[in-house]
């Protein structure tokens, strides 16, 4: 009988790999970010949108960058864009709501400035995305393909 701990049924073993995932998970997301933002920004002083909202659209705009940098470069993923997509939307959409709750807890419970809310928003979505998207996503041990 084989005695598989958590450790093993999950891509955690190599933490060199992990380090240089999240690396460049963050790098790509730096990327993904400053669309978020841009358009976060002229929404907010162009268009004068509420900042939540705006937030919202950045946030797709930003999410969009992602997937397609993610896809290519982080985890260069082998999986068909018909099982990865419907999957990093989904976390992208919990995302989204996570974003949102927290832009609205910041920018109105606790009075702070919208770009302020938007930082501490973004670091608490990155570790979110990251862990979904690594163990759900773009996880290929539970493929059919097997290196020999």
């Amino acid at each position: 009988m084989n005695h598989l701990s958590i450790a093993d049924k999950y891509p955690w073993k190599n933490k060199e790999q992990i380090v240089w995932q999240f690396t460049l998970f963050t790098v790509m997301g730096g990327i993904a970010t400053a669309a978020h933002y841009a358009v976060l920004v002229v929404l907010v002083r162009g268009l004068y949108l509420s900042p939540v909202a705006a937030s919202a659209a950045g946030y797709l705009v930003g999410a969009l960058v992602s997937y397609i940098l993610n896809f290519k470069i982080t985890f260069r993923s082998h999986k068909q864009h018909l099982e990865a997509l419907p999957r990093f939307l989904g976390v992208a959409v919990i995302g989204l709501g996570l974003n949102t709750s927290i832009m609205a807890i910041c920018t109105g419970l606790l009075s702070l400035y919208y770009l302020v809310g938007q930082v501490l928003a973004t670091v608490l979505v990155l570790i979110w995305n990251f862990v979904a998207n690594r163990l759900w996503t773009f996880n290929e041990q539970g493929d059919t393909q097997h290196d020999n």
